[in-house]
């Protein structure tokens, strides 16, 4: 990805027509049209590890990150199919991410992949030519092959995934259309000068952007121009989008030099907009470059992904100490990502969807303790959060995305 430095734990994002992945953010096979919803993942072995397949087996690449050699996928052609990347990462402290890519575009990834930690991640791909990419390290890209065309799923299931793929497409898109609204409000508001109402409109747009951010992360560029924090920003690279905003509404308390930063993020949300709506359309169509079903089930564990490594922490919203409502958007999108998969899954393993649905209801009945009404985002602030907090928080979190994270592999067998 151009810009977008690091995040830890990212996106679902976007498979090309020949494409079917699981867990990588972007992209589609050489020569198809691009379009998928990849998820990137917590470097946490235990959870990844689950239902992977043993060293050298069929259809399983393994992904070794050295500060010597950077990123070596073995083997580096594989079959179509189901193909499952097992990644370590040995010694490398520059490389946090491993992402599979496609005609510039991210088809998959996992993040959060410091030194000693592994994860895993599957997908089904058709043929065509990919890039294993890894930001930082010493050999940043290397060629990866897929030959051959994957075989069709059972002709029930495949109508219930491809049902979930318009769910979901339709829930993106009322979400996109429904932030643009208080993007256009609180840039308005700025150039009136309405400090309150440009904080209003800022706290109104968060959660509908946060609950389809792994589509947006589909998009190199998009992504970061409208959700950098501070922290991601390399040195030469502008800084532009929602943190920037915030940072002036609440840090500098005054809407003074944010006009043009607000007319960027209307044309950006815009351009967001328009990109979702291709991939809408080529899902409702048939046609390649729509959403895929492994896509939706890696993006609801990269959104609990998000959570862990941004709001639980206190990193997404530095000025404005919103982080809980980003937090619960985050769960709300990937609750209704679940859900769209649950009558295939159903038919896949009876078991998972109710094992899956507990553990949301515990989450969301934790989180909902720190609600507060006198709260202009209707939620504690950041700063108010206890160590004990945050760890039944983290608790709760992690008893959901374990067996979440494991059924983009059970999607594409």
């Amino acid at each position: 990805m151009t810009i977008r430095t690091h995040r830890l734990l990212p996106a679902v994002l976007l498979t090309a027509g020949a494409v079917v992945l699981t867990a990588c953010g972007s992209a589609a096979s050489s020569g198809a049209g691009t379009s998928a919803v990849a998820a990137s993942g917590g470097a946490t072995g235990s959870a990844a590890a689950s239902g992977s397949a043993g060293a050298g087996t069929p259809g399983q690449v393994t992904v070794t990150v050295t500060d010597a050699a950077g990123c070596v996928a073995t083997p580096d052609t594989v079959p179509a199919g189901q193909v499952t990347f097992v990644i370590t990462n040995q010694d490398a402290v520059g490389v946090t991410e491993v992402e599979l890519v496609a005609d510039q575009r991210i088809v998959g990834e996992r993040e959060n992949l410091a030194p000693g930690f592994d994860s895993t991640f599957s997908a089904r791909l058709d043929g065509g030519s990919y890039e294993i990419y890894c930001p930082g390290a010493s050999t940043e890209r290397s060629a990866f092959t897929v030959t051959g065309q994957a075989g069709a799923q059972d002709a029930d299931l495949a109508a219930l995934l491809t049902q979930s793929t318009k769910d979901y497409a339709t829930y993106v898109d009322d979400q996109i259309t429904f932030l643009l609204v208080p993007v256009q409000e609180m840039a308005a508001a700025i150039k009136a000068g309405d400090l309150a109402g440009a904080q209003a409109a800022y706290i109104k747009a968060r959660p509908f952007y946060e609950r389809i951010e792994p589509v947006a992360e589909s998009f190199p560029d998009l992504d970061p121009a409208i959700d950098l924090r501070i922290g991601d920003v390399e040195q030469g690279t502008e800084w532009t989008g929602f943190h920037p905003i915030e940072q002036g509404l609440w840090e500098k308390q005054s809407t003074d030099g944010l006009s043009g930063l607000a007319d960027g993020l209307v044309a950006n949300v815009q351009k967001l907009q328009q990109e979702a709506t291709k991939l809408s359309d080529a899902t409702t169509a048939g046609t390649d470059g729509g959403y895929q079903a492994f896509e939706i089930a890696n993006g609801s564990a990269t959104l609990l992904d998000e959570v862990l490594a941004s709001k639980i922490t206190g990193e997404e919203e530095a000025y404005s100490r919103i982080d809980l409502l980003d937090f619960e958007a985050n769960v709300e999108g990937s609750l209704q990502a679940f859900a769209t998969l649950k009558p295939a899954l159903d038919q896949i393993d009876p078991t998972i969807v109710p094992q899956i649905s507990a553990a949301f209801d515990a989450l969301t009945t934790e989180l909902a303790t720190f609600r507060d009404p006198a709260s202009p985002s209707g939620w504690v602030t950041y700063d108010k959060l206890t160590d004990a907090d945050k760890k039944a928080l983290t608790d709760a979190l992690l008893a959901v995305q374990e067996p979440l994270s494991a059924i983009a592999q059970k999607i594409t067998q």
